[in-house]
């Protein structure tokens, strides 16, 4: 069993790495003093920018990422488990990678992850995106098993369009994952419409808490996310929320012996059967 105090931060990332920094520590510096071991920041808190060429004057090597290095540093002083939930960074031949890193309490990164799927997509009222054009998917999902004062707890990775594909997370959870994470920068749109609920099925079907932190409200370069950064428990209840998409945090305990009762009271993963694939079969002419 292991214990811990969680928290989403809910960003509103523009153009300006500074900026976003400055916002990123205050609010992880806000949830430290609320108690937090555990904090979380959203997909592509450094830099939300749609224009390429700006966007590409701001992409440095992990190693020299000032993203990456306030991170490690707040995670330092605050002495807490940093997830900074994802940004932008330099992958070679003017492509990006989309990177979650996981620091601990002395700053030394203990799991990085890279986004796999792709947001390819067009949307209803010309909205339009194309992720395959800027980052360079990733080809591993992530496990990491994360020491808190009492135990330690297995968590798993994924990032905004990931939680789609819900094989990642079954994967991780049958390597033994009890928390999922999920952070993200979800269009207002199809935010509206299934955030809640792809949050909690992947939560539900796993036997997993979910933490996911998200970006929210109409950013620098015109877009609008969702926001309603939350934390589900593996029953699918909504334990921490913060409502609406204003910047905030919202904090919530995290205890894994409800992963262990909920798996025992329906043990899917257990249950679980292989079967054979379908196939099309010829039917009759009618």
């Amino acid at each position: 069993m292991t214990t811990f105090k969680a928290a989403v931060v809910q960003m509103r990332s523009g153009e300006d790495p500074a900026r976003n920094i400055e916002a990123m520590e205050a609010l992880v510096a806000d949830a430290a003093a609320r108690g937090a071991q555990f904090v979380q920041t959203p997909e592509m808190t450094g830099i939300l920018c749609r224009d390429r060429e700006r966007f590409r004057s701001h992409l440095k090597p992990a190693d020299s990422d000032p993203v990456v290095a306030a991170a490690r540093a707040l995670a330092r002083r605050h002495a807490i488990v940093l997830h900074l939930g994802s940004t932008a960074v330099d992958a070679g031949d003017g492509m990006a990678a989309n990177r979650a890193f996981l620091f601990g309490p002395d700053g030394g990164t203990i799991e990085t992850y890279d986004k796999i799927h792709m947001f390819d997509v067009d949307l209803d009222g010309g909205e339009s995106w194309r992720e395959s054009a800027t980052y360079l998917p990733g080809t591993r999902s992530g496990l990491a098993d994360v020491r808190f004062a009492d135990g330690t707890a297995r968590i798993g990775f994924a990032v905004c369009y990931d939680m789609r594909f819900p094989e990642l997370f079954r994967a991780e959870a049958l390597a033994g994952a009890e928390v999922l994470t999920a952070p993200a920068a979800f269009t207002r749109q199809t935010g509206e419409a299934h955030w809640h609920v792809l949050l909690r099925a992947r939560a539900i079907e796993n036997n997993c808490f979910m933490i996911a932190a998200a970006q929210g409200g109409r950013h620098e370069d015109g877009r609008e996310t969702f926001g309603h950064s939350l934390i589900s428990d593996p029953w699918g209840r909504i334990i921490a929320e913060v409502k609406g998409d204003e910047p905030g945090v919202a904090l919530a305990t995290v205890d894994t012996e409800l992963v262990g009762s909920v798996r025992a009271k329906i043990p899917n993963l257990k249950n679980r059967r292989p079967f054979e694939a379908p196939a099309v079969r010829a039917t009759a002419e009618a």
